[in-house]
Parts: structure tokens; C-alpha cells; sequence
């Protein structure tokens, strides 16, 4: 349960519901923070090239790259 209520489907634009589409792909559902984030647009696009940008790196290890998202959710609380 978050503080903030995310944006449904339906309220949705058309970046918000690709952004959707692309996390139950990726995750199998749509990640509270991606619905929470979505009341911002401008930060939604921003924090998903950020996303896509870490994600395509190739300078690190991909278990290394993990174990560091793993430490920062660790050290601000984040459950997910």
C-alpha cells in the first residue's frame, strides 16, 4: 500500500499506458512506482530513458548491476 494513489489504466495517456505495458511485460504487472510516477509525465519519460539507458549498458557486469539496484533499494527502504 502506497501513500499515493497510482493512475489507472483508464486515466492513462498514451506514454503512461505503453510505460504500463511494457512493466506487465517486463514483470508481469505494472509496478507501483511506475503508477505512482505516472502522475508526472515529463518524469515518467525522464526516469524510463534512465531505465532503459541502465539497463542497455554494457560497461558492467549484468550481476553486478543487479547487486547495486538491490543495495540502493535496501538503503532507502524500498520493498520492491
Amino acid at each position: 500500500m502506497v501513500r499515493i494513489e497510482g493512475i489507472s489504466e483508464r486515466e492513462a495517456g498514451p506514454v503512461t499506458r505503453f510505460a504500463y505495458w511494457f512493466s506487465r511485460r517486463r514483470f508481469g504487472k505494472v509496478a507501483e512506482p511506475l503508477r505512482v510516477t505516472a502522475h508526472h509525465p515529463t518524469l515518467l519519460r525522464g526516469y524510463g530513458a534512465f531505465e532503459l539507458a541502465l539497463d542497455r549498458s554494457s560497461l558492467l557486469d549484468e550481476r553486478l548491476k543487479d547487486l547495486a539496484g538491490l543495495k540502493a533499494a535496501t538503503l532507502v527502504g524500498c520493498p520492491f
